[in-house]
């Protein structure tokens, strides 16, 4: 069965281009538009890995991060930013949160299958 990674972006276009590059590599990709709406998927989801953006509305990257670390069932997932952020006192805030790691948008669509891979094992 296929690794399933949910993306979560407020862009449509973001989360388009992910789940095109992802799904094409063989991954089962879901979407949220916000880490609320993430939040409220994986109730019912099993993912194994998940990538956020870090500015969204209702809920950001990092508050999704800190309430999936604290949810037992999926404690141990694999979380990694995808942001336009490259500022280092942002990223120890998602590393502190919980993240697993940190790419930049624009991204590098072959970096990130591999990253991906690495990460999902």
């Amino acid at each position: 069965m296929a690794q399933h990674v949910m993306t979560v972006d407020d862009s449509k276009t973001m989360r388009d281009m992910v789940t095109f590059t992802l799904k094409r590599a063989g991954f089962q990709v879901s979407e949220a538009e916000d880490g609320q709406k993430a939040l409220t998927a994986l109730r019912t989801a099993k993912v194994d890995l998940i990538i956020t953006d870090l500015n969204m509305p209702v809920l950001d990257g990092v508050g999704l991060i800190r309430a999936v670390r604290q949810d037992a069932k999926h404690r141990a997932v694999p979380i990694l930013m995808l942001t336009t952020e490259s500022d280092p006192a942002k990223k120890a805030e998602g590393r502190s949160a919980g993240a697993t790691g940190w790419l930049v948008k624009p991204f590098d669509p072959e970096k990130l299958v591999d990253l991906v891979r690495r990460v999902c094992g």
